[in-house]
C-alpha cells in the first residue's frame, strides 16, 4: 500500500507499506483527500523532528469511506463518508479533568505524534470519526479540519455581530477566519503581502491591505473612528506581525494567536498595558467546532472551489509541498486514492 513519509532533511518519499485490519475499536478509511497545511510545512522544514518517529506518515486535514470495521465498532457502516478529528487525549492530566481534553497535555495529535492520512488506507480509532453528509463533495470535506480551526479561533475571539476584526495573514486559515467571522456578523479586513493571495480574497469580497504600501494603524484607525479594532487575529507567523498587532487593537480589544511561531517573539506589552488588551491563544478545534465546519461546508458558505489551488495524485506529494513552500498555492489536495500515471 503507497504512503507519503517525511524522513526528515526537508524530504518526502512515496514507500509501500503494509496495511493490518483495524483493531478493535478501529475503523479503516479509504483516505479520498489529504490537504497539506502549514503545520505539515513546519515538520517538513524540521521544526517538529523531536515529535515525529521516521518514517513519518504525516497529513490530518482529510475525508474518506469507511471500509472496514474493527471488532465492537457501532453506529457506522460500510461506505459511510467521513473526516478525522485528529485528537487522541489521555484522560487523566489536569487539562483534561478540568475538560479541556483538546488541549490535553499528553495529546497525540495523530498525524504528527502518530501515523497520518497521506496513505491509501489508515486505520483510526472510531471515536475521532466525524459523519459528512452524502451531499458534500470529498473533495471539499478534506477542509473540514482547516475550517474547524477557524471556527475555533473565532470562538475564542468572541465575535459579535458588528464588531470589526483585522486577520494578519492571507494564507488558508486566514482566508478561513475571515470567513467564518464575516459569516458570524464581523466587518473583516485583511493583512497580506503576496499579490495573488490579495486578489483572490478581493474577489472573496473582503477588503485588502498591503501593509508594505499602506499604513495599517492609519487605514484601521480611520476604519474604526479612532477606536481600533475589536480583535485582531495574527495568523501569519511573522515575529513582525506580532510586535505591531497590538497597535491595531482598541482599548480592551482582543489579540487572537493563531500562527505556529518555532520561537518566542517580541510582544508590546506597554501596549497591552495601556489599552488593557486580552491575548487569547487559539489552539486546533473541539468537536463542537468540527460538526460546525462540516455544516459551513455544506451550506456553502466557505469558498471550497477558490480554496483548492489544486490536486495531485498521492505519487507526487513532494511535489504538492514544494508548490506550498514557495507560496503559489493556497491548497493544494493529495488524491490519495489516484492510480498511479
Amino acid at each position: 500500500m503507497p504512503a507519503a513519509t517525511y524522513i526528515g532533511n526537508s524530504t518526502i518519499n512515496i514507500v509501500e507499506t503494509s496495511q493490518r485490519p483495524p483493531a478493535p475499536g478501529e475503523v479503516q478509511i479509504d483516505v479520498a483527500f489529504t490537504g497539506i497545511c502549514g503545520t505539515d510545512l513546519h515538520i517538513l522544514h524540521g521544526n517538529m523532528d523531536s515529535r515525529v518517529t521516521f518514517p513519518a506518515i504525516i497529513g490530518h486535514e482529510m475525508s474518506g469511506r469507511i471500509s472496514a470495521l474493527g471488532e465492537g465498532v457501532s453506529g457506522w457502516n460500510l461506505g459511510d463518508p467521513v473526516t478525522v478529528m485528529p485528537l487522541d487525549w489521555c484522560g487523566d492530566c489536569p487539562a483534561c479533568k478540568a475538560g479541556h481534553q483538546h488541549i490535553c497535555q499528553n495529546l497525540n495529535f495523530i498525524g504528527i505524534d502518530s501515523a497520518g492520512s497521506l496513505q491509501k488506507q489508515w486505520n483510526v480509532p472510531e471515536t475521532v470519526l466525524v459523519r459528512l453528509p452524502e451531499s458534500l463533495r470529498l473533495d471539499h470535506a478534506a477542509l473540514v479540519e482547516p475550517v474547524a480551526v477557524s471556527v475555533h479561533d473565532v470562538r475564542r475571539a468572541d465575535i459579535q455581530p458588528g464588531e470589526k476584526a483585522v486577520v494578519i495573514g492571507g494564507g488558508p486559515i486566514g482566508v478561513l477566519i475571515a470567513t467564518t467571522a464575516r459569516h458570524a456578523g464581523a466587518e473583516v479586513v485583511v493583512l497580506e503581502l503576496d499579490a495573488d493571495r490579495r486578489a483572490m480574497i478581493e474577489e472573496l469580497g473582503f477588503e485588502v491591505l498591503d501593509p508594505r504600501t499602506q499604513d495599517q494603524v492609519e487605514w484601521v484607525n480611520t476604519w474604526t473612528g479612532g477606536a481600533g479594532a475589536d480583535v485582531v487575529f495574527e495568523v501569519s507567523g511573522a515575529a513582525a506581525a506580532v510586535l505591531g498587532a497590538t497597535a491595531l487593537a482598541k482599548v480592551r480589544g482582543r489579540l487572537v494567536i493563531v500562527a505556529i511561531h518555532p520561537q518566542p517573539r517580541p510582544v508590546d506589552l506597554q501596549r497591552v498595558f495601556w489599552r488593557e488588551l486580552t491575548i487569547v491563544g487559539a489552539r486546533v478545534y473541539e468537536r463542537r467546532d468540527f460538526e460546525k465546519a462540516v455544516e459551513l461546508l455544506a451550506a456553502g458558505i466557505i469558498p471550497a472551489d477558490q480554496m483548492i489551488t489544486g490536486t495531485v495524485p498521492l505519487e507526487r506529494t513532494a511535489d504538492a509541498f514544494s508548490r506550498l513552500a514557495a507560496g503559489d498555492a493556497m491548497k493544494i489536495l493529495v488524491d490519495c486514492q489516484a492510480v498511479p500515471a
